[in-house]
């Protein structure tokens, strides 16, 4: 099962889908992958009578030697990113099912990966975070972000979320401009996956 998510230039979402879901690989915007090592996992994975694998990949992925998957353009606006990303899961569900002759299924989650029922958790979170805003625009705090460092409610400036870029299409990362939060290979999520022996395909 191949799972498509959204995410545009970034791997966050596919990261932690992938872990938070049990994945075997998790293909993401900022390692290039090799289709053949994704294959390896899984035949490694048949070897020992799994006959089943679920690969989630971002949006924004793509093939060593490869470009991004677009699924078209919009119009909508001067300065939005009207790059629409998507078809990635696709064809690597076609790319596997042909490399390794098991049957493979894409499923493209895209908004409805949004819609989940929210838990206490989250529910308590986004109440938290809401209090926090709240107090901070009593303070006369603008143009901050809410955020939690080191397990307590703080705040951050927006530039520190989205640097000094002044066009909205410079916050969805693709100008030069950019300062997207990309995932880096010494990032916490990255050693987690790999410990527990999800194939970014490297």
């Amino acid at each position: 099962m191949v799972l498509e998510v959204m995410g545009r230039y970034a791997g966050w979402i596919a990261l932690e889908s992938a872990i938070a879901g049990g994945a075997d690989i998790a293909l993401i915007p900022e390692v290039p992958f090799d289709i053949n090592k994704a294959v390896e996992k899984i035949e490694e994975r048949r070897a020992i009578g799994k006959n089943f694998s679920v690969v989630v990949v971002a949006e924004g992925a793509a093939p060593k030697g490869g470009s991004i998957s677009i699924a078209g353009t919009r119009d909508n606006g001067e300065g939005v990113d009207n790059t629409k990303l998507g078809g990635i899961g696709e064809r690597v569900a076609r790319e596997l099912e042909r490399l390794t002759g098991l049957e493979a299924r894409n499923t493209t989650l895209g908004y409805m990966q949004r819609g989940g029922t929210p838990t206490a958790y989250d529910r308590v979170l986004s109440t938290k975070y809401g209090a926090k805003a709240m107090s901070l625009a009593l303070q006369g705090k603008f143009g901050v972000l809410t955020v939690i460092k080191n397990g307590r409610l703080d705040y951050v400036p927006l530039e520190d979320v989205v640097g000094q870029n002044k066009e909205i299409g410079a916050v969805s990362g693709n100008t030069k401009t950019s300062n997207i939060r990309k995932v880096t290979m010494d990032d916490d999520l990255v050693k987690t996956a790999k410990s527990i022996g999800i194939c970014l395909g490297e």
